[in-house]
């Protein structure tokens, strides 16, 4: 089959492999990029599992709280360049949004538009304004509500990005410095307990695929696999990571000790998802193959 520059592109950018072994890959794959990524790994020659799409779009992550602290809300407003996304107006606009998200527990992008703001207006038409005005495409991309039994602590980084944990127990304090924590280590999921079994599954083919090039015992790979697993479930889940604040102790130890529990948690950056126009790649190729001459 005929594999594009463009999916080659995304591979490398996804494993940070070389051209050619993403090309291969694509190849035997029939050009399907997650089993193309997933046989790359298995083969040792993926350096890392990195997101599909490029962090690219500019633009603002905003939080709210109800004045009981049970219940917050994160927001994403997108313009098209970081000068616009460091503007007093622009950050108003996204606080404005993530207030009326909070008052109406609305976080459809639909919904959003219609909601009205303290001045009266909509959403939708102070989005028109401020692009009248400002001369960029500016977008309210999404938003999220979470509740808890306790508190919710809400963390935004520089404005790009935001998080927010629900707790059983514990107080304000832990709740906040637990969305710090997010905001900076990233997790997938809560615990072991919350990992999806297909998750598992697929990571344990690629952890034996791994471990089977070492040339051990079955039974000597089959207790690799699972110590790997292991490593590898404690870096993902945030209960298994080392807290930010104190990484002697882990953020599970450190709810055990408070008598909390987080029931639920949400992490917001900037352009996640969002493919950036990306360069003509043959370009690209023969932009460093000049670069490289030109150095001799």
């Amino acid at each position: 089959m005929t594999v594009t520059a463009e999916s080659v592109r995304m591979l490398r950018e996804r494993t940070g492999a070389g051209m050619m072994e993403c090309k291969k890959a694509l190849v035997e794959t029939a050009g399907d990029l997650d089993a193309a990524a997933e046989l790359m790994r298995k083969a040792g020659l993926a350096k890392a599992d990195r997101k599909a799409a490029r962090i690219a779009a500019e633009g603002v992550i905003a939080s709210a709280g109800s004045a009981d602290g049970r219940t917050a809300v994160v927001a994403e407003v997108n313009c098209e360049t970081d000068f616009v996304a460091r503007q007093d107006e622009f950050r108003a606009f996204a606080a404005a949004v993530a207030q009326a998200a909070l008052a109406a527990g609305a976080t459809d992008a639909a919904a959003l538009a219609g909601l009205r703001l303290a001045d009266g207006q909509t959403v939708e038409d102070m989005r028109r304004s401020l692009v009248a005005r400002i001369g960029e495409n500016i977008s309210v991309r999404r938003a999220a509500l979470l509740s808890a039994p306790t508190v919710v602590g809400s963390y935004v980084h520089g404005g790009r990005i935001g998080a927010l944990v629900a707790l059983e127990g514990g107080a304000a304090t832990l709740a906040r410095d637990l969305a710090m924590h997010v905001a900076a280590s990233s997790p997938q999921f809560v615990s072991a307990a919350n990992v999806p079994e297909a998750w598992l599954t697929r990571e344990r083919e690629i952890l034996t695929a791994q471990a089977d090039k070492e040339g051990k015992p079955a039974a000597i790979v089959a207790k690799m696999v699972e110590g790997r697993l292991r490593k590898q479930l404690a870096e993902v889940c945030l209960t298994g990571q080392p807290f930010v604040r104190d990484p002697d102790t882990t953020v599970g130890k450190l709810l055990e000790t408070a008598a909390a529990k987080v029931t639920g948690y949400v992490r917001f950056e900037v352009g996640e998802g969002i493919e950036k126009r990306s360069e003509d790649f043959a370009a690209e190729v023969m932009a460093q193959v000049k670069a490289a001459e030109a150095r001799r």
